[in-house]
């Protein structure tokens, strides 16, 4: 046997115990904005591990985001995106244009790629079957919602069916608010689906390699904190800007019975795989 056919070997096994752990296990991952980059090479990087992940009996979820795509458009059609506090400013052509971008051509995309691995994927948005509602954050970000209800059961009968769920969050107006449409952080979404289907793992994609204690050094990662740590950390200046309200929605996930979270880069060619089939993992690894 030559030295590769032993590397590769020794990856498989390696492999095999982690596969045996997430088997039937239910893990969702966060893929849109910073992390879906313009590389058509990553992202199929990306859906070929999520397809491998679903083959190997791991239920495996994808919540996306598309914050770019929604903003060409919206300059296409000769609306110019506005954001406050770092929200987007979403009147009702705006959530037209959300809506259609999201649920009508990103999920598509997304679940069609995942078909040319050979996975089954179904794209869904949170709108299907009252699967996500919401509130109105605030009038101050018009139809910009604050999630209230997750019913997981049309998810649920996807992945028992084989399927990979590729979800939109869009969501519905409350049952006694009236025909209404809201734009969700998809995030948040993520958090809090992952809460509802009784996750393993929910997973970030983002732009950086995790948390650094030095974020012009990569090499400063942190692979593994506790919910305990992160006030500290922030407190410190290690944990800033948009990283906050990602850990938030980790530390959401973790306290309501999700065993584990992990922010991880989505410029790694199969991040996804090398933080969960291997020993050492990728990433930051939030715990309880």
């Amino acid at each position: 046997m030559t030295n590769e056919q032993s590397s590769r070997a020794a990856i498989l096994s390696e492999a095999l115990p982690h596969i045996r752990k997430y088997s039937k296990k239910t893990v969702v991952v966060k893929y849109g904005g910073a992390a879906m980059i313009d590389n058509e090479e990553l992202k199929r990087a990306v859906i070929s591990d999520i397809v491998l992940l679903s083959m190997s009996s791991v239920r495996m979820v994808v919540v996306h985001g598309g914050g770019p795509e929604i903003s060409d458009l919206l300059k296409k059609i000769g609306k110019e995106p506005v954001f406050i506090n770092g929200l987007r400013y979403t009147d009702d052509e705006t959530m037209d244009v959300v809506q259609m971008v999201l649920a009508g051509k990103i999920g598509k995309d997304l679940a069609a790629l995942a078909g040319e691995f050979g996975g089954k994927a179904v794209s869904l948005s949170g709108m299907d079957g009252g699967m996500m509602r919401a509130r109105k954050l605030s009038d101050e970000y018009g139809l910009v919602g604050e999630l209230q209800q997750i019913d997981p059961s049309l998810i649920n009968v996807m992945l028992d069916e084989g399927y990979i769920p590729v979800i939109s969050t869009v969501a519905l107006g409350m049952e006694d608010a009236g025909p209404a449409r809201f734009n969700i952080n998809a995030d948040t979404a993520a958090s809090a689906l992952a809460v509802a289907l009784g996750a393993e793992r929910l997973i970030l994609l983002t732009d950086v390699r995790g948390i650094l204690t030095d974020p012009k050094d990569e090499a400063s990662l942190i692979t593994e904190i506790s919910v305990s740590d992160i006030p500290q950390l922030v407190k410190r200046g290690v944990i800033t800007g948009g990283m906050i309200p990602k850990l938030e929605c980790c530390v959401e996930a973790i306290r309501r019975g999700v065993s584990k979270a992990v922010i991880l880069d989505g410029r790694l060619p199969h991040a996804i795989l090398m933080e969960m089939l291997t020993d050492g993992g990728v990433g930051t690894m939030i715990k309880a």
